[in-house]
């Protein structure tokens, strides 16, 4: 038994650096996955990085949008010929003289959802 003991103790020993290096690499190993594939890895990085582009864009297209629309809120407030131009074309109004023509909405298609109600003004 003592024999048995004394040659372990020499194989480790003998094995130590082998033993050491095995380790490392198997260390360097899992380290190396849980930065490719963990929680914030370099999946999830690319992941949220293209989410981010998208909502750069999204936001940049919403800001031109802003921007359209605040130049037609003040249009709407002092240029006279924008207001009777909406007045014409929500309220249908007409100048002495003038005959206004509406057309039916078309029948809707099948297939396709029924349409929204709007609010009168």
């Amino acid at each position: 038994m003592v024999d048995l003991v004394q040659q372990a103790t020499d194989w480790f020993y003998r094995s130590r650096r082998k033993l050491a290096t095995a380790g490392v690499a198997l260390l360097a190993c899992l380290l190396a996955v849980h930065v490719v594939a963990g929680p914030n890895g370099l999946f999830t990085y690319q992941q949220k990085r293209a989410e981010y582009r998208k909502l750069e864009k999204e936001v940049q297209q919403l800001q031109v949008e802003n921007e359209r629309l605040a130049k037609r809120i003040e249009s709407l407030k002092s240029d006279p010929n924008a207001i009777e131009k909406e007045a014409r074309e929500q309220l249908r109004y007409a100048r002495p003289g003038e005959v206004v023509y509406t057309l039916p909405n078309p029948p809707p298609q099948k297939g396709s959802s029924p349409p929204v109600a709007q609010k009168k003004q």
